[in-house]
């Protein structure tokens, strides 16, 4: 079974992540967080290999949570998702330890499912397009 964490706070985009993942990975033991404190408190107690960070959050952005969480779980999955597909989010995202950059607005829900499957498969190499390179 795989554990995921969507730390989003559009409460619409977090349960059509939900259900996207759902219906392509049943098997998947997913939880919710709307902010930094709440994605902390889930990350120690829900333990997930998977965790999709909003670039925007309320109090702790996505990028400082990410930099925090990063520093604590090496072997953690970190996917970042923006509405803005830009080259300096991009590096941003990198620079804080994010493992991939997943646009919200140019990607469908088999993009994000098909990511899922690389990194499931344990080829994340082949999610070129949206894995961040150092």
């Amino acid at each position: 079974m795989c554990h995921a964490l969507i730390v989003e706070d559009n409460s619409n985009f977090r349960q059509s992540l939900r259900e996207t993942l759902l219906a392509r990975f049943p098997f998947m033991s997913i939880e919710e967080a709307e902010e930094g404190g709440e994605a902390l408190r889930k990350l120690n107690a829900f333990s997930p290999e998977i965790v999709f960070m909003d670039i925007q959050l309320p109090g702790m952005n996505g990028l400082e949570l990410t930099r925090s969480i990063r520093a604590g779980h090496a072997g953690l999955v970190i996917i970042v998702l923006s509405s803005y597909d830009l080259p300096e989010y991009r590096e941003a995202a990198r620079q804080c330890g994010a493992d991939y950059f997943f646009s919200k607005v140019y990607n469908t829900s088999q993009d994000i499912t098909g990511l899922v499957d690389t990194i499931l498969s344990g080829k994340p190499e082949t999610a070129d397009g949206m894995r961040i390179t150092s």
